[in-house]
């Protein structure tokens, strides 16, 4: 019997492909520095698992609606509306088992099978299986290397547009490189958007997981609200990466749609979890601020380490929980080619456990730089410094 084709367009998220060898690596033995994955060892605080507990105990363990319980709904308008300074109803919230579905039910809304969709490369891995999974052209658009970080390569992303061109994925604050666009780079790539009449998908995973400064929205500029999606998600900020709660925040015909695939797909998003959410927006966030100031420890005592290596460089992002060092010169110095090799090596001359741009996308014909991934959401400070203490003297 065979299986499907479409499937063989799957991709998957490669940060979990590391974390079985780094497991496996663990099991002889041998002590691992897990900078590999996304995820938080941090505790939810405790007033939401209170509110969930209390849900639960309430009887509300059975179905509710496919587009989210009115209350989580409400809330979630009104936050998302003050921090953006937009006005968004109940109506435009579609409550999701987690953010990444809001990816998939994008593309499965907007997109046609031999639809262009541009997506960014390095990027979330996830864009570009579901363009291919749903049978549309996934179109990478890169980003440069500057003296504050990467910029979108805008000039190739008007390159890229054809007539076939439906939407541009968007992730400002982006994983992997930390990126964050400038006013005016956001507002030259809603100017793109406007003119070629395309979806944006504005995936803002990181929007309030900030150091310094403010984020802004390219739903925010003129012309953007009606044809944007925001994605958001209560992984972060509220350290509930496994709870699986998120939301696309949609103009109505759109979140209509995405709900009618929430019946489709799940029926609803777990009741009693939506209950924790609401009190992870309207309850105490004391516990946000202490988190933040705990991950800019982390990414500070990182990125010191990691300009003191010979041969690696690393830009200071303000928002999000990644670093992406360059390590060109550093693979040179080791003689060693292929970053797969480098992060093999890595991990077992010094239990340094890292993703690479490979894990991001499949690389651009013309990339000449080597670059690594590496998480400090997962891992305390003093294991960073062990970890990378470890790592530099291994490099040099």
């Amino acid at each position: 019997m065979q299986l499907a084709t479409r499937r063989e367009n799957l991709g998957t998220e490669t940060a979990f492909a590391v974390s079985l060898a780094a497991a496996e690596w663990n099991a002889k033995g041998n002590k691992i520095y897990p900078f590999h994955l996304g995820d938080l060892n941090l505790p939810t605080s405790k007033n939401i698992v209170e509110a969930m507990n209390k849900a639960i105990a309430d009887g509300k363990t059975g179905y509710c609606p496919a587009a989210g319980i009115p209350q989580l709904r409400e809330a979630l308008a009104e936050d998302v509306s003050v921090r953006r300074n937009l006005k968004f109803e109940p109506a435009n919230v579609i409550v999701q088992p987690g953010g990444k579905p809001v990816i998939t039910k994008f593309i499965q809304t907007i997109m046609n099978p031999g639809d262009e969709v541009l997506y960014p490369n390095p990027g979330y891995p996830i864009y570009e299986s579901q363009i291919e999974y749903f049978g549309g052209v996934a179109k990478p658009y890169r980003y440069v290397p500057s003296s504050t970080g990467f910029n979108i390569d805008l000039e190739q992303i008007k390159s890229l547009i054809t007539p076939k061109t439906k939407a541009i994925v968007y992730n400002d604050l982006q994983n992997p490189n930390g990126a964050e666009s400038t006013d005016a780079e956001r507002e030259a790539l809603a100017e793109i958007a406007i003119k070629n009449n395309l979806w944006v998908l504005s995936d803002e995973a990181y929007f309030e997981m900030r150091f310094s400064g403010k984020s802004k929205s390219i739903a925010q500029i003129p012309g953007m609200l009606e044809r944007t999606v925001i994605l958001y998600t209560f992984s972060k900020k509220f350290a509930m990466t496994g709870w699986r709660l998120g939301a696309a925040i949609a103009p109505l015909e759109l979140a209509n749609n995405i709900a009618k695939l929430n019946t489709n797909d799940e029926s609803c998003t777990t009741h009693f979890i939506q209950y924790g959410g609401v009190e992870a927006i309207k309850g105490d966030q004391s516990n946000v601020p202490v988190m933040l100031n705990l991950l800019k420890e982390r990414r500070d005592a990182a990125i010191s380490l990691l300009n003191k290596m010979p041969g690696v460089s690393v830009h200071t992002p303000e928002a999000g929980f990644y670093l992406f060092p360059d390590v060109t010169e550093a693979m040179e110095r080791k003689g060693i080619s292929e970053l797969a090799d480098f992060a093999q090596d890595a991990l077992h001359k010094t239990g340094v456990s890292f993703c690479t741009r490979l894990h991001f996308g499949r690389p651009q014909s013309d990339e000449k730089r080597k670059y690594i991934r590496l998480a400090f959401s997962g891992i305390n400070k003093d294991q960073i410094e062990e970890g990378l203490g470890l790592m530099g003297k291994w490099i040099a």
